[in-house]
């Protein structure tokens, strides 16, 4: 038997060192929830978390902090397969908070900003000390200061200047009372890994990942979606196009890609080719500044 026998790919190191965070913080950590929206990071990072305590079930919830600007495919697939595995999803409602006064709706009708004021208060009434988030370091540069373990404060709040060191991959996951850390398993993944693993895996995903036709229009050069969060102004008139979601955020920000894509060797060979990450491509919320996404961290932001 040679060496090269015991060498692992690089999505089999991937998963093994994901599985490691798991079952780390599951050690560590006396309440975790896992972040889960029905996008495909969160998919991909639910089914590691499967296979980190296989065969016993999940030794936590899953959250979802809804806005009430969901994609209804997404919504669907998030509620189909919390049933399939049996688990107890926490819904943090921005609607919800809307009308108890918690938060208000900014002018533009984006309530991408308030995620953050609703999360904080369901870490709080939950009494959660670790959230599993979908980041990787590949989708913002924000996103690629961030720690496997993201320690916040008892204010939810993220100092990139005051994160702990991870030699060896030893985590340190110590926290006093009202304080937190965000966990981030696909840390080292990148898009094209994460499409990888949903082929070997053979995961479903949501039907707006594969190319379709949709009603939409263009805006500072992105192609929106005609819906009823996210309608045209005047000047931008809808055509149909046959386009995929590359992410999936509010229906109101996110924009789809043109796309021939129907399958995920299709996918692949999209990603492979691309030189623009896909919240750079399509994310409008990451639009406003330089620093938005930098910003919205500090604040308990994902």
């Amino acid at each position: 038997m040679t060496i090269h026998e015991y060498q692992l790919s690089q999505l089999d190191y991937l998963e093994a060192e994901a599985v490691h965070v798991f079952r780390e913080v599951a050690a560590e950590l006396e309440r975790p929830v896992l972040l889960f929206s029905g996008g495909k990071d969160s998919i991909v990072m639910l089914r590691l978390a499967e296979k980190a305590f296989w065969p016993a079930p999940m030794p936590f919830p899953v959250m979802h902090v809804d806005t009430g600007h969901n994609f209804p495919e997404v919504l669907e697939f998030r509620d189909r397969r919390v049933a399939e595995l049996g688990v107890n999803l926490v819904v943090a409602s921005v609607p919800d908070a809307i009308e108890r006064g918690l938060v208000a709706e900014e002018p533009n009708g984006s309530r991408n900003r308030i995620q953050t004021p609703v999360l904080l208060e369901a870490v709080e009434k939950h009494r959660f000390t670790a959230l599993f988030g979908g980041a990787r370091r590949d989708e913002e540069k924000a996103r690629a200061k961030e720690r496997v373990f993201s320690f916040r404060d008892d204010f939810g709040q993220w100092d990139p200047k005051n994160q702990r060191p991870e030699l060896w991959n030893l985590y340190n996951g110590r926290i006093h009372l009202g304080e937190s850390i965000r966990v981030f398993p696909l840390s080292n993944w990148t898009e094209l890994d994460v499409w990888h693993y949903i082929q070997r895996e053979e995961i479903a995903v949501p039907s707006i990942y594969y190319a379709h036709d949709r009603e939409v229009f263009e805006r500072d050069g992105m192609l929106f979606a005609d819906n009823e969060f996210c309608r045209p102004r005047e000047g931008e008139p809808t055509f149909v196009a046959k386009v995929r979601y590359r992410t999936v955020g509010d229906a109101s920000l996110t924009a789809a890609v043109r796309s021939d894509a129907d399958t995920v060797e299709k996918v692949i060979e999209e990603i492979a080719a691309t030189r623009l990450t896909e919240r750079g491509a399509t994310r409008g919320d990451d639009r406003v500044s330089e620093a938005a996404m930098e910003d919205r961290k500090k604040e308990g932001y994902f």
